[in-house]
């Protein structure tokens, strides 16, 4: 059976991702209030986490829901860190068809496989400085001080390939300067 060839989406997928602690989630929030309305559409991600925890605007699913649902193909990206499970949603397929610009909120380890399945992302890298980032993870109050520590060491090198267009954001000052430069990325043609 000859299947027709896939169409490339109208609209982008911009991959957003950085360690933890370096406000990627404080940085969403500000771009999302400043664009509601707008052809941006933040995605939400489906994990394995009670909401509430972390400050992070997410759907929580069950390990056994999360998993009925990877089983079922209703996830287009997926993957585990820190014993939690993560999911983008197929809808933001739908999305992307209709021309709009989709923001995800990813992971620096899986970023190789989204762009398999999307070569034409935009990826946007958040970082702050060493001391700012584990002033933030102690300020959560989710790990204690050694699992800090030992979070901050394992940081992860980032590999992007080199047709992927990369922003790097520094945000270890000010909100609205990294906000702005948020802004300036998504609203890149």
């Amino acid at each position: 059976m000859n299947l027709p060839p896939q169409v490339p989406p109208k609209g982008r997928l911009v991959y957003v991702m950085g360690p933890s602690g370096a406000g990627k989630d404080t940085l969403l929030g500000y771009a999302r209030d400043r664009l509601s309305g707008s052809r941006v559409i933040f995605a939400h991600r489906y994990i394995t986490r009670e909401a509430g925890a972390g400050g992070e605007n997410h759907i929580y699913l069950s390990h056994e829901e999360f998993g009925i649902r990877a089983e079922l193909g209703l996830f287009v990206l997926q993957w585990s860190s820190h014993g939690l499970r993560y999911g983008i949603g197929i809808e933001i397929e739908e999305w992307m068809d209709r021309g709009f610009t989709v923001v995800v909120n990813g992971s620096r380890e899986y970023l190789q496989q989204a762009v398999a399945r999307y070569p034409t992302l935009a990826a946007v890298h958040i970082d702050a400085r060493p001391e700012v980032l584990a002033a933030r993870l102690a300020s959560r109050g989710r790990e204690t001080l050694d699992e800090v520590h030992a979070r901050l060491a394992r940081r992860v090198p980032l590999a992007v390939p080199a047709q992927v267009a990369l922003a790097t954001i520094d945000n270890s000052g000010e909100i609205e300067e990294a906000g702005r430069a948020l802004l300036e990325v998504l609203a890149a043609e």
